[in-house]
Parts: structure tokens; sequence; C-alpha cells
């Protein structure tokens, strides 16, 4: 079983309905998909894969060697107590936004980031047009949320870069905790040949196989709630290996932290029906610093938590 590969191009052109259902699919039963022929261009890639290794190699590496998973797989070695690291990821990970710093000493890197991620943005807009359509919400709907209404380029865009190194004993450590993502809609560039993420679907965890230069995208809990849980963000982890290092881009556009947030009338009231409202409103913000808290546990207890905050 692997998860749907969407030739995003047929969008314009006789396929579009079946690559609307595609992405509905997708959306609906998988909460992950695989986009190529996305329109980002082929040799931008080749160069942000090539500036990222550089920066791991140059500026990163010798500090994960010296890291706390390191040193605590160590300690837990020399322990022989046979107990795992549950509480940790062997990950090195740094996050790039518009308003912090970014790493200086590679050349080519500050211009090649900046570039991928505002043609990433672009896609992010096409994919929440795509999500308005086929949930027959307004066009822009999903976007105009996430940046509290008004109009206004308020939502966040951050770009998580993220390498795991070859682990010695992959047994006893995590690469990524599972989790759901809190924020909206997920663009992932991973990795051509180290794999390791994978997604659980009716109970099994399934490989998200690498395909070289395809963009991942997956849904987050904010998009489940102004679905009204039509769509799905969905549990993922990362497995360690004790070959390769796996690159990981996860750019996430993501509400503002004053956006309210909320399942869509149009969805609610969808052809005259009345679908019961399963999802609180409530403002990001406050979503945000329960998940903080809460990250690596169901979902669930986080929406009844904002909830409760809204009925106080």
């Amino acid at each position: 079983m692997a998860i749907p590969v969407i030739d995003f191009s047929k969008l314009d052109g006789e396929e579009r309905a079946n690559t609307l259902a595609q992405i509905a699919n997708g959306c609906e039963e998988w909460g992950f998909f695989q986009l190529v022929n996305h329109g980002i261009p082929e040799e931008l890639l080749e160069r942000v894969k090539k500036v990222c290794s550089e920066c791991y190699k140059l500026e990163r590496e010798e500090n994960f060697k010296s890291s706390k998973p390191v040193k605590l797989l160590n300690d837990l070695l020399e322990r022989k107590s046979g107990e795992k690291l549950e509480s940790l990821d062997w990950e090195d990970v740094f996050l790039l936004h518009d308003n912090n710093e970014w790493p200086s000493n590679i050349p080519g890197f500050k211009e090649t980031m900046a570039e991928y991620r505002s043609e990433l943005k672009k896609l992010a807009a096409k994919v929440m047009a795509v999500m308005d359509e086929n949930l027959g919400l307004p066009e822009g709907y999903i976007q105009a949320a996430f940046n509290g209404g008004g109009g206004l380029d308020k939502a966040f865009f951050g770009t998580k870069v993220s390498h795991y190194p070859p682990c010695p004993h992959p047994e006893l450590v995590n690469g990524l905790r599972a989790h759901t993502d809190a924020g909206g809609v997920i663009l992932l560039f991973q990795d051509d040949e180290v794999g390791g993420l994978q997604i659980l679907k009716d109970g099994q965890w399934i490989d998200v196989q690498p395909l070289q230069n395809s963009i991942v995208i997956n849904t987050g809990d904010q998009i489940e709630v102004l679905s009204n849980g039509r769509y799905k963000s969905v549990w993922h982890r990362v497995l360690p290996s004790p070959n390769g290092n796996r690159r990981s881009l996860a750019s996430f556009y993501n509400p503002s932290m004053e956006a309210i947030i909320g399942p869509a009338a149009q969805v609610v009231n969808k052809a005259n029906q009345e679908v019961e409202e399963g999802y609180p409103k409530f403002v990001f913000g406050d979503y945000m610093s329960i998940y903080a808290e809460q990250k690596f546990l169901p979902k669930e207890p986080r929406f009844q938590a904002v909830r409760a905050m809204r009925e106080t």
C-alpha cells in the first residue's frame, strides 16, 4: 500500500475533474499525498538539496555528535538497561521564517532557500484553492481564514530544516515521535533515497515512499477543523536508520496566532442539510499553547481543551 501520487499539472487540462477527485481522496482517505509536476523548477530543488546538505555537514554535524540524543543514547548503552529513549527525537533541526536569523556561512543558502520558500508558498496557495473548491467553499476561503480575515498576509509560513543522521542503535530511539501537525497545510520536500517517514492508516504504519523531487502534502489539525472532520490530520512518524542521513524540509502554512478557526458554515450547512458541528471555534494561538504541551498525544483532548477555554 502506497500513498497517492498525483500529477498536479493535470489540473489545467482535460483531466481537471479527475485530478480534483484524486486530491479530495488524498485529503479524505489518507491525509497525505505526493504531488509531481507541481511547478517548482527541478533546478531549484537540486540547489536546495545541495545547500541544505552543505549546511548540515559544515555547520551542524559536529554539534550533533555532542547533542542530547547522542549523550542519552550513550548513557543508555552503558547502563545496559534495555530501555528505549521515548522522550526525544534523533533529529537535527532548525527553523526558517521571515523574521529569524538564517545560517549565513554557506554560499547561496539564503538566496536559494528564500527562492524555494517563495515558490512553495505559491504552491500552498494553489493547494488551498483546490481544497476550497472540493469542499464547496468560496474561492480563497481557507487562505483568508488563516490570515485572520481582512485580506492581510498574517498567516505564518515556516520551514523546518531537519536531518536524521545515521543511528547506531535505531531500535532504541525515535527519529521523530508520532504526532499530528497542529497547523494548516504542510508541504514536505523529503530525501530522495533515505526513507523513514510513515503514516498511520487503518491501524497500520505505511511508508511514505521517497519519490525524487516530489512534494508531499499533508493536512494539519486546522484543516480538519475547517472541514468539520471531512479532511483528517493523521498520525505520522520518522523511523531512525543505521544508514544514510535523511534530509527533510517541512514547510507549514499555518493560521496567524490571532486567527479564529472553526468549521466552515458551508461545510456544516451543505446541501441544506444541517451537519453536526463536531469541532469547536477557537483562537489558533490558544490551540498552539495547548499543542506545545501535548504534541505527541492524541488531538481530540486538545480540541476539548480549546472548547472549554471558549466556554469559560
